[in-house]
């Protein structure tokens, strides 16, 4: 029989450093398993301490398993512990559940910390307390630095499986001719990220137009298929994700070119989340791009208002966005840096 060791943690978050100590443990045994210690309560606190969006600990055990995936040694499980604090944790109680969890023999105890020497030689007698990069000097990180100092702070110590956690979305609405395609792709560029394309503009350059050639059974599409780029480039995203559009102005859209309400486009639009709303007026000149057909001035003003409308309707703090292309660069970049 091989030889069986773990390696424990909150993983809140998961960085750099303790994926060094996981593949640095795997090469030592035969059978590693990475230990998810998890409490409802504690870690709660813990991320609200640090203004950080709560992590559920099935998010910290997707990481975990994303990571491991290709490791074959290498098993991941969680153990709920129910403190209410570091300092109240059960090592005892703890040490009895990870036994029972893992099911045979343990021969190393992975950590990264001396100080737990004691404790392991007590509850794991059997097996050998290894410690990895117990100095941080490999990777100077801890998951308290990150959570007093905040995410953005080490984002190079943040795994790629975890960061698009953390990305900040920002969707850009409007009404046609507005700008949103040039301010999506200029803020992309200054915060060197990566945007997502208005779907339903992919489509109309597809069929040629938009006005009477996009039926109504084109728009739940569109919303579909936007959803997935902004799933796609989250993977792909530096800190924050630039939108061009979402289900809100899509069923605006819907309405203008086919006086049709979908009520699967509001139900996208109850479970969609976005950190920053930038609401463009329709204040510079209408361009005819040969799809877009509502340039005449008042009408262009109507559907701004009507939009504003089915924002304010579903709750949507927005923040309007006025003047011209400088103007609307330097404004939106304003409101960026203070998300950030």
């Amino acid at each position: 029989m091989g030889t069986v060791g773990f390696i424990g943690g909150k993983f809140l978050p998961l960085h750099q450093g303790h994926v060094y100590a996981i593949t640095q443990a795997a090469c030592r045994c035969d059978e590693l398993y990475a230990v998810l210690s998890h409490s409802p309560v504690r870690d709660q606190k813990l991320c609200e301490a640090a203004g950080m969006k709560p992590i559920p600990y099935e998010v910290r055990l997707r990481w975990l398993s994303t990571l491991v995936k290709d490791m074959e040694n290498v098993r991941v499980i969680a153990v709920e512990d129910g403190a209410e604090s570091d300092e109240t944790y059960d090592w005892q109680a703890g040490a009895a559940d990870i036994k029972r969890k893992i099911g045979k023999p343990i021969d190393f105890v992975f950590s990264s910390e001396q100080s737990y020497d004691p404790i392991f030689r007590r509850l794991y007698p059997d097996a050998k307390h290894v410690v990895l990069d117990g100095t941080r000097s490999q990777v100077p990180i801890s998951a308290t630095r990150i959570r007093n100092e905040g995410v953005f702070a080490h984002w190079q110590h943040i795994p790629a499986v975890a960061q698009p956690f953390f990305v900040k979305k920002v969707v850009v609405v409007g009404t046609e001719s507005c700008g949103k395609s040039t301010l999506t792709r200029y803020l992309a560029k200054i915060y060197n990220t990566v945007f997502v394309e208005e779907y339903g503009r992919t489509i109309c350059e597809e069929v040629g137009g938009c006005d009477t050639i996009l039926t109504k059974e084109y728009f739940p599409h569109i919303a579909y298929g936007h959803k997935m780029k902004e799933y796609e480039a989250l993977q792909r995203a530096n800190k924050l994700l630039f939108i061009d559009t979402e289900a809100i102005v899509t069923q605006f859209y819907s309405e203008l070119y086919t006086g049709t309400s979908f009520p699967v486009l509001d139900e996208i639009a109850r479970e969609q989340h976005y950190d920053l709303w930038l609401l463009l007026a329709p204040d510079v000149a209408w361009i005819d791009d040969g799809l877009r057909v509502h340039g005449a001035e008042q009408i262009r003003l109507d559907n701004h208002q009507k939009l504003c409308r089915m924002l304010d309707e579903r709750g949507i703090a927005y923040v309007t966005i006025t003047g011209d292309y400088e103007e609307r660069l330097h404004r939106a970049v304003q409101q960026v840096n203070q998300l950030l």
